[in-house]
């Protein structure tokens, strides 16, 4: 499935952000939807993910929502801090399967002190 990650931008310390993840091509129902992260120098890291059946995991501040009916995939951030400051990517899993197979191209959050 083809996704497009969209809603980064600047923001403050202490802010709170929406990051936005189109599906056009999916049907949420048939995948699990997760969101990482990747810092300057470090490794890709988990962020959250969920299913639309309930399935629930999320680091932190962090919400993950999803809307099927828009095929539209959600990761609320609250209470920012400048570590969050990252390139944040939306990823797709067929359900069964536990890698993540389908990648964004990435959004940047940068949050300042």
């Amino acid at each position: 499935v083809q996704l497009q990650a969209s809603g980064g931008g600047l923001v403050q310390a202490g802010d709170s952000l929406t990051l936005s993840c189109a599906a056009p091509g999916g049907t949420l129902g048939s995948y699990g939807m997760g969101w990482f992260r990747q810092a300057p120098g470090k490794e890709r890291e988990f962020v959250a993910a969920r299913t639309l059946s309930g399935s629930n995991s999320v680091k932190g501040r962090f919400t993950i929502s999803l809307d099927n009916a828009k095929k539209m995939v959600y990761l609320q951030m609250n209470s920012l801090k400048p570590e969050d400051t990252a390139i944040y990517y939306c990823a797709a899993r067929q359900l069964g399967v536990t890698s993540y197979e389908d990648w964004g191209q990435g959004t940047q959050v940068t949050v300042s002190s």
